[in-house]
């Protein structure tokens, strides 16, 4: 490398400043001097070339070794020492190159090579502009890679990941404490229930279940001392779980009267177990059985567990190496200081060579045009970028004659085509304005472009208030997130397109869609952005469910209401026969067939709401006037509830229509009942309760509109959603039918109904009817 450094200081091109019509060199040396200075650039570029690569990779490298996981300190030392050795090597290179770029200069401008003032300005120039910003950079990126580097293995960092373990194994032994809890419970209910003797099997098992179900525990398991096996009572959503035998220690330690816990692995996840003995009610010392109460955790917690040990393992092994990565980071980066220097040197070098000739022609050549000379042309002297400029200047100047036709003909076609990109511009948002699945795009910055009006109405978002924005401000919370994750999907998916069906809070209430988006890509594969269609399946999925609970109640009713007859016939006949028979046990014989022929009566009026839902008569619309059916379903509560204020606000205009008469006052007197019932409940403390129906028309829409609106004890924003579901209840007695057979009634009629908060306290219903069905 010196003795390329000292020929080429020596190989210097040795011409002085003359007059410029003088040229003392034959054009035989002249052609050698010129192919000697080819050699040179293009061996200068072949290193460049080679050199590159290695830096880039280099760089690559150790920006990425901290992000390394290592077994052992030793290696990780070993190999970070190496790369800063190489990096000093690199270093001491580049400032070697530098130095024979600056040196080589100097000599010029002594000698007065023709250019050289030119080169020296350009290699100033490129210098100058790429040391300040590169040396600010460089002190900036040191400062921070210094302070991240210290973030990195500060006390907090190292206190959150041990606090991370602490909290997993606090969970498993908040889970082993919950397991023996309620083992306890269950333990104590069956000895005193004496639930083990013969005959009582199937009051056992039934008891098992329902505890199970109550503590919400994975599976229960009863072990009886003398008997092989052990009654196993898990939930659904573990069958396919295999539950391992509990090992005989923990059973013989439950025998002697013990407590125990233990944790097992299976495939699935971790089983949490808590043994309690059972003891006999004879004899509260013996042991009779054990039973178990089994938490599940499942694979995913059990991995994260995991995974936060091997990040804290990974923390302590890389804390080990800090002071060499740093210094790794900080001679990587003074590395890239001296490349970009030395690029800069060496470009302004390589392009004061190819400028200093050619552009003195281009200057006359460009005086000339100015002056009007249009015929003017530059001889081409090489096959270069400086060649091709030549060659494109003296094609502009032939151009510059036709160019006034040509341009006039290319303004022309553009016209015609903006013409039709704006007709099918106006087509397309005709299309989009009108569909009613919504359609969102994003352009490739993430900014929201289209919104058509069925995603506003879907979404509850104003177009014009939300085009132009990032949709990262648009969306927040949990519909932020889930954006973020379907991006992630569509991006990951082989076709670049994406169909989810997604469940999303808007204005309260909660919406099922089916979102597709699709990558959106020009035809060289340029990402242009996204397209997002929308469509709302709620409506749908809650006619589905709705025809399920329908099938679901016709069965039990069925099932349960014959044999409930018989039930209460046998207990009255009992009371009849044996009432006066038992003496000092009548009071009780009495108490428990009026317990049996009451409970008997509750479940046939429960076995007739199943049958109402589950057998809904076909409506039977005849024309009616809507607010007579009103007045009349109003009477009888303002009768029975004088404490409430009722007021009916009628709208006169409403025509007479088609409606089932009954059934639209069995919707009143539900809607009516609800509110009572929450206007009781808040009424003692809040003052009076005020119940307001109001009828009103809406011509435009061509429908009649029904709002009963209280000021009771309101609705949860997260219970909107479902209150029209069948066997779903607020009310502690409530079977859920009711709203469930509202919904049914209205669309059987074609109207639709919906729940909103009645400000500053209550609940408003709002029934539409179509005028014309």
């Amino acid at each position: 490398m010196l003795k390329l450094f000292r020929k080429n200081l020596e190989t210097g091109n040795p011409r002085q400043e003359r007059d410029p019509g003088v040229n003392p060199n034959p054009p035989a040396a002249e052609d050698r001097e010129s192919e000697k200075g080819a050699r040179r650039r293009r061996r200068e570029i072949i290193i460049i070339c080679m050199l590159l690569p290695v830096v880039v990779f280099l760089v690559l490298f150790q920006s990425h070794i901290a992000t390394w996981k290592v077994e052992a300190p030793f290696p990780s030392n070993l190999l970070v020492i190496s790369l800063i050795i190489l990096n000093i090597l690199l270093l001491l290179l580049l400032f070697l190159l530098i130095v024979r770029n600056v040196v080589k200069l100097v000599f010029e401008r002594k000698k007065k090579v023709l250019g050289a003032k030119l080169k020296t300005k350009l290699v100033v120039a490129f210098i100058t502009l790429s040391l300040v910003p590169t040396i600010l950079l460089f002190l900036t990126a040191t400062f921070f890679i210094t302070s991240s580097i210290e973030n990195w293995f500060n006390v907090q960092v190292e206190g959150s990941l041990q606090e991370s373990l602490i909290v997993a194994q606090v969970y498993y032994q908040d889970q082993a404490n919950s397991a023996l809890h309620y083992a306890r419970q269950i333990s104590q209910t069956i000895g005193q229930l004496r639930l083990l003797e013969k005959g009582n099997q199937g009051a056992l098992s039934d008891l098992l279940k329902a505890k199970r179900a109550e503590y919400n525990l994975g599976a229960v398991e009863l072990i009886l001392p003398h008997k092989t096996g052990s009654l196993l009572i898990r939930g659904a959503n573990l069958e396919a779980v295999n539950f391992p035998a509990l090992e005989s220690k923990v059973l013989q330690e439950a025998f002697r009267g013990k407590e125990m816990t233990k944790i097992q692995s299976v495939g699935q996840g971790d089983l949490v177990r808590g043994v309690v003995p059972i003891f006999s009610p004879q004899n509260p010392r013996e042991v009779v059985g054990a039973l178990a109460a089994i938490f599940f955790v499942p694979q995913s917690l059990v991995s994260r567990v995991s995974e936060i040990s091997r990040a804290f393992e990974d923390y302590k092994q890389l804390r080990m190496v800090k002071h060499p990565i740093r210094s790794l980071y900080l001679a990587t980066l003074f590395l890239v200081t001296l490349v970009i220097i030395f690029v800069a040197s060496w470009f302004g070098v390589f392009l004061a060579k190819g400028i200093t000739g050619p552009v003195q022609k281009l200057v006359e050549g460009t005086q000339k045009i100015v002056k009007g000379n249009l015929d003017f042309a530059i001889p081409k002297t090489s096959g270069d970028e400086i060649g091709t400029l030549v060659d494109s200047f003296n094609q502009m100047t032939r151009d510059l004659k036709s160019s006034k036709a040509q341009v006039e003909k290319a303004h022309a076609e553009l016209s015609k085509s903006n013409l039709e990109l704006d007709q099918r511009r106006r087509y397309m948002e005709v299309v989009l304005r009108d569909v009613g699945t919504g359609v969102i795009s994003l352009d490739a910055t993430g900014r929201l472009r289209t919104l058509n009006r069925s995603a506003e109405e879907i979404l509850g978002i104003d177009a014009s208030q939300v085009l132009g924005k990032p949709y990262t401000e648009v969306l927040q919370g949990e519909s932020l997130h889930l954006a973020h994750e379907l991006a992630r999907g569509v991006n990951r998916a082989e076709n670049h397109s994406l169909t989810r069906q997604v469940k999303i809070q808007v204005r309260g209430n909660l919406l099922t869609l089916l979102v597709k988006m699709a990558i959106l890509r020009d035809e060289e594969g340029r990402y242009l952005g996204m397209v997002v269609v929308l469509d709302d399946l709620t409506q749908l999925q809650k006619a589905q469910r709705a025809e399920a609970w329908r099938e679901v109640a016709r069965r039990i009713a069925h099932e349960i209401k014959n044999p409930l007859t018989p039930i209460q016939l046998s207990a009255q006949r009992l009371r009849k026969r044996y009432l006066g028979q038992f003496g000092q046990d009548g009071a009780i014989f009495d108490e428990c067939t009026k317990t049996i022929i009451t409970q008997v009566e509750e479940l046939k009026n429960l076995v007739n709401e199943f049958s109402s839902f589950a057998r809904m008569p076909a409506a039977n619309p005849t024309p009616c006037r809507l607010n007579e059916i009103i007045r009349e379903a109003m009477v009888l509560y303002e009768a029975g509830h004088r404490q409430i204020r009722f007021e009916f606000k009628p709208d006169e205009r409403i025509p007479v229509f088609n409606l089932d008469r009954e059934q639209i006052k069995r919707v009143i007197g539900n809607l009516l009942d609800n509110a009572v019932a929450a206007v009781d409940a808040v009424a003692e403390k809040e003052g009076e309760g005020h119940i307001v129906v109001e009828s009103q028309l809406d011509p435009l829409m061509n429908l009649a509109r029904i709002e009963v609106a209280d000021n009771g004890c309101g609705v949860a924003p997260e219970d909107k959603s479902l209150l029209f579901e069948p066997y779903f209840s607020t009310k502690p007695s409530g079977t859920g039918l009711g709203l469930a057979i509202v919904n049914s009634i209205v669309s059987d009629h074609h109207g639709y109904i919906r729940v909103k908060d009645n400000p500053p306290r209550g609940t408003r219903f709002i029934i539409e009817l179509p005028l014309k069905q």
